[in-house]
């Protein structure tokens, strides 16, 4: 590290309190996701809250109950939610937090195009010798909001993971820095249940060898990743890295060999998961992240040949429309990334979009394939782009077919105590 960078990363350096002075009235301040949440800063910012009025805090994700989610501070500092996690859905459904709808991949356009960013704040790597910090596991969005701030500050944590490709921000571009050793936030791997490994046989049963696939966060697709280890050459192009990657790496099934976009390489925008996880990331040069406007463009995406991409929804009815993000009217957590690969697969050679869910909730209560939608359930993927539905009795392909076969094919994956009243209400609203 040359003088010059340490001189100039020294005279930045400083406590919580006067790095948030520069934090005003009526600003928007845009927080990096998940794991990369500068969770220092926002203790901080939980506490001068009460001084503040009309700051909007702009996040996906959030996975920590920072101290300023509270309802009596709304009215000082509101959280503005493009993915509603668990710590802010309550608040968003009592009108202390909103949700700003988008597609993933279309937030830095909304940045650059439409969203004042007064304040970015994230987390990031230690600052190497030429200067440069590492957005380390959240690249998607952080960059652009970056590039945009009137303001930078940056809490500097040795266990964030310094990762390759485009997240790295120069210290010339820094306000203020803090520092914190705080172990970065895990996220826990639930058990498995049959169903999961059912759903996993069948969708694995789609993948072939030499394909690329993108996976998300869940039981469904950790029980999908298990049952990929006998395929060969796959390759990784997600917005989300998991530890479930890094099982399929150390089998030797995931190499690369075989894309047609960026070989050998596992293309992400942020990661979410345990330390080994985190560990696995740091200086692998295996790894490159890229912001979300590349790694979601349905363009992009599409340039993978045999690309699949696997995601799970709550409801689907027998139009082929997924509700991923709201259960009704409750939101339960956004469009994210889902609809950018359901779109991108399309226009891949050989590619394949499969939704995953179970057939079932509240204990085999109620079917989750339904005649329509529950009235003003969000539509997350539109039917036209919803290629295979998969539960754990079996999968249905709708592209190509027409409403009359989707319906019929959707409830014969349908749980067996539902069909015959889907069969009913089908005929009812006339599409079978």
């Amino acid at each position: 590290m040359t003088k010059k960078y340490l001189a100039e990363y020294q005279q930045k350096l400083t406590d919580v309190n006067h790095a948030l002075t520069l934090i005003k009235n009526n600003d928007n301040i845009f927080v990096s996701l998940g794991a990369a949440e500068p969770l220092t800063l926002l203790e901080g910012l939980g506490v001068k809250a009460q001084y503040l009025k009309g700051v909007k805090i702009f996040q996906i994700l959030p996975l920590h109950a920072s101290s300023y989610l509270k309802p009596e501070l709304s009215a000082n500092v509101k959280h503005i939610s493009m993915f509603v996690g668990h710590p802010v859905r309550e608040l968003v459904s009592m009108g202390y937090a909103e949700v700003l709808p988008c597609h993933f991949h279309d937030i830095p356009r909304l940045i650059k195009d439409c969203l004042q960013v007064d304040v970015f704040m994230t987390t990031v790597s230690p600052m190497d010798e030429h200067g440069y910090f590492s957005l380390g596991v959240s690249v998607d969005y952080s960059l652009s909001a970056l590039k945009k701030a009137k303001v930078v500050i940056l809490e500097v944590n040795p266990n964030m993971p310094r990762t390759l490709g485009q997240g790295f921000v120069h210290i010339s571009e820094v306000d203020f820095l803090v520092e914190s050793s705080r172990p970065l936030p895990e996220i826990a791997i639930d058990e498995l249940k049959p169903e999961d490994f059912r759903i996993g046989e069948y969708i694995a049963e789609l993948v072939d060898d030499e394909s690329t696939i993108q996976l998300g966060i869940g039981t469904i697709p950790n029980a999908v990743a298990k049952l990929l280890k006998g395929k060969k050459n796959l390759g990784i192009h997600t917005e989300m890295i998991t530890d479930s990657m890094v099982d399929l790496v150390e089998a030797g099934v995931i190499t690369g060999s075989a894309k047609s976009l960026h070989p050998y390489k596992i293309i992400g925008t942020f990661a979410l998961g345990t330390k080994r996880l985190y560990k696995f990331l740091d200086n692998n040069p295996m790894i490159e992240m890229y912001p979300v406007s590349y790694t979601n463009d349905p363009w992009i995406i599409g340039q993978n040949k045999k690309m699949v991409s696997i995601n799970t929804t709550i409801e689907v009815d027998l139009w082929g429309q997924c509700a991923s993000e709201s259960i009704g009217t409750k939101i339960y957590s956004g469009t994210g990334g889902q609809a950018d690969f359901a779109r991108g697969v399309l226009y891949s050679p050989g590619g394949k979009g499969i939704i995953a869910l179970y057939s079932t909730a509240k204990n085999g209560q109620i079917s989750k394939i339904v005649p329509t939608l529950k009235p003003g359930a969000l539509v997350t993927t539109s039917k036209n782009d919803v290629d295979y539905v998969v539960t754990e009795f079996g999968v249905a392909k709708l592209r190509g077919k027409t409403y009359r076969e989707r319906a019929k094919a959707l409830i014969n994956i349908a749980h067996p105590n539902f069909r015959d009243e889907l069969r009913f209400q089908a005929e009812k609203i006339g599409i079978l």
